[in-house]
């Protein structure tokens, strides 16, 4: 079956193959790093990698590019408050990004390029756009898109431009649909910058954010490329923005398909920090949560579908990942050390079903549902004594290909997070000091996070419960 995504731009499912045949080339609007990214953007972040792990499964070669915005209005004004140079500051938590990454079993993109990595292409694009008559240079030097100078501009969000102002400028990285006004693709200096800045035909300053994607993107996809993603708050402005600008400079079409996710919530709320509701990564596994289970609750609601983030859901995910490794333990006790033979006459129909429901626009709910089917007619043949060596090496090889798809299914061992280590590190100490009654609490604590500690000649080792 081939596989048809809802394309935003269409409003409809269209059946989707890369445009040359063999490589799928996808942009992903990666993290802003200021701060620590929260479980909203790994929503997103998995979503994608469903997206890239099911495309290679369909035989495609993927070429993704993630991009890092490390200069935007955020960064330069939390690094100044810091009193850190821009890099210093957004390296950190570029490098926690990648860690959570990998706690999350979210494959690796081909390329992460960082904004400030790349002015140089994005001043070149802008100056297209000046030469073509669709930017213009304001009085303070600041360079800006005229959206009344692009007639196609509001494809994507529908935007109605009838009460448009000509002439009316928005500044801000990040603004609000009520704001239909020219952006700025160029942000001449102020003293709010402090020494971030670069040098450009039009006068000192440094990029918008909208820029930086289209420019990154074209410069390692080409022009015009396959796939475009991100969450649905990105649709307006960020996403229009870049179309605008992309397709004005090049008279090319810029992504053919649009694929976007819908928002988390958490207990049914906006995520705030006001309301004590907003998890990173780190905090959830500070709880106690693995990186496997965060991923399964994450990815088993439809990426079109709100979210709806409990500890409910988490505990699901944790119940539903149990009854798959206990049954992936007793395929693999009946296998013994058998090769995997055809698959028998249970699970025959599983390989095609399993594909159909992600072809259809990654329906997560009906391949779980297929897989779920799976566990129950193959625990009935185990317990019947229907699933001989081979048969069982067969399902668990399927498992195996399943999960290059998912990345839920195989319970490997999980890095444990910087708390735990912590608490691991003072209970040595506390053992050393013959402090049994501190060392057995600090045990306890571990136990809590969802830790069990093993003393070995090496030291203490920390492993999943």
């Amino acid at each position: 079956m081939q596989p048809t995504f809802y394309n935003t731009m269409a409003r409809a499912k269209e059946a989707f193959a890369p445009a040359d045949g063999a490589t799928v080339r996808m942009y992903t609007c990666g993290p802003t790093v200021h701060d620590f990214a929260h479980i909203g953007n790994f929503r997103a972040y998995v979503f994608e990698d469903l997206l890239r792990r099911f495309l290679k499964s369909c035989g495609w070669e993927v070429v993704q590019v993630m991009n890092l915005t490390d200069v935007d209005d955020k960064t330069i004004r939390k690094s100044r408050a810091a009193g850190l140079p821009l890099r210093t500051y957004t390296k950190t938590f570029s490098d926690a990004f990648f860690a959570d990454l990998d706690a999350l079993r979210i494959e690796r993109a081909e390329y992460y390029p960082a904004a400030t990595d790349h002015v140089p292409d994005m001043i070149a694009l802008i100056q297209r756009l000046i030469d073509k008559g669709f930017a213009y240079r304001s009085d303070d030097g600041s360079v800006y898109f005229g959206i009344d100078r692009y007639d196609a501009y509001g494809r994507l969000a529908r935007v109605d431009k009838s009460g448009l102002r000509p002439g009316a400028r928005v500044a801000q990285d990040e603004y609000e649909k009520e704001s239909l006004a020219d952006f700025a693709l160029w942000k001449a200096w102020d003293e709010t910058d402090g020494d971030v800045v670069w040098d450009a035909p039009w006068g000192r300053g440094r990029p918008g954010w909208h820029i930086e994607c289209s420019a990154m993107s074209m410069r390692y996809l080409g022009e015009s490329f396959d796939i475009h993603t991100g969450g649905q708050d990105n649709i307006f402005p960020h996403h229009e923005d870049e179309i605008a600008q992309s397709e004005a400079a090049t008279g090319k079409p810029f992504a053919r398909f649009w694929l976007h996710c819908a928002h988390l919530v958490v207990d049914g709320r906006k995520m705030s920090k006001s309301l004590g509701n907003f998890f990173t990564l780190r905090d959830l596994r500070e709880k106690g949560w693995s990186g496997r289970e965060i991923r399964y609750g994450l990815l088993s609601t439809h990426y079109r579908q709100g979210l709806n983030f409990t500890f409910d859901s988490l505990g699901a995910a944790r119940s539903a990942l149990q009854r798959l490794d206990e049954f992936r333990g007793r395929l693999a006790s009946a296998a013994g050390a058998a090769a995997p033979g055809p698959l028998p006459s249970w699970a025959q129909a599983s390989p095609a079903l399993f594909h159909d429901a992600l072809a259809d626009d990654l329906n997560i709910s009906a391949a779980l549902g297929v897989l779920f089917d799976l566990v129950h007619v193959g625990n009935r043949a185990v317990d019947s004594g229907d699933a001989k060596p081979a048969d069982a090496a067969a399902v668990v090889a399927l498992l195996d290909s399943w999960d290059r798809v998912l990345g839920v299914l195989a319970p490997g061992e999980e890095a444990a997070d910087d708390a735990a280590v912590e608490l691991a590190r003072l209970r040595d100490e506390a053992r050393k000091a013959r402090n049994w009654a501190e060392a057995d609490r600090l045990r306890g604590e571990l136990a809590a996070r969802g830790w069990v500690v093993q003393d070995t000649a090496q030291g203490a080792k920390l492993k999943r419960k």
